[in-house]
């Protein structure tokens, strides 16, 4: 899975470039799956209905399928969360995102993997890219002295520009995506 990580601290605009960033590859012809990653613990299944009832029984995994979207809820590997093995929790996602050109993750500092830094300097804190090495990229329109590649924040296609190059792809040629688009 060529996947790149979207991190910034709170409120620096991750959500908002992943977003835009998706966009614009999507609209460029490229296959883009996300995965939203967080630390905090969250129940994503709606407790009190029957996916939920049926992982509260015992099963090791529930599946909901309906006519608009699907989804599939497993527990993580108690023995992988917070070590060193949590990155390969990835690994069970592969064959879901098997399709893609490219598959970003918001968040997930812990993991190891390219990563981008969106960064505003308003918000107060320091660049996350002085201390991750693996961070290969700083997404800012603020002047900031860091040890990587700095690319303009307003330049979205910069952005997704320094992305592929990251993730070692290229864009599809002109008029593929338009190819692509149903009629």
């Amino acid at each position: 899975m060529n996947r790149i990580h979207i991190l910034g601290r709170k409120n620096h605009g991750k959500t908002t470039l992943l977003v835009e960033l998706v966009a614009h590859l999507a609209g460029q012809g490229l296959c883009v799956g996300t995965i939203k990653h967080t630390h905090h613990a969250h129940e994503l299944d709606t407790p009190g209905k029957d996916s939920h009832r049926h992982r509260e029984a015992g099963a090791s995994v529930s599946g909901i399928l309906s006519r608009s979207l699907n989804a599939v809820f497993w527990p993580p590997d108690e023995h992988a969360v917070g070590s060193a093995a949590a990155a390969d929790r990835y690994a069970a996602f592969e064959p879901h995102f098997a399709g893609c050109d490219l598959v970003l993750v918001e968040g997930d500092t812990g993991c190891r993997g390219t990563k981008i830094e969106v960064w505003r300097q308003a918000m107060g804190s320091e660049p996350m890219a002085l201390s991750d090495p693996q961070i290969r990229a700083v997404i800012t329109d603020d002047a900031v002295d860091v040890p990587v590649l700095r690319v303009p924040r307003s330049d979205v296609a910069a952005v997704a520009a320094t992305v592929l190059r990251l993730a070692n792809l290229t864009p599809p040629a002109a008029g593929v995506a338009e190819a692509a688009a149903p009629r």
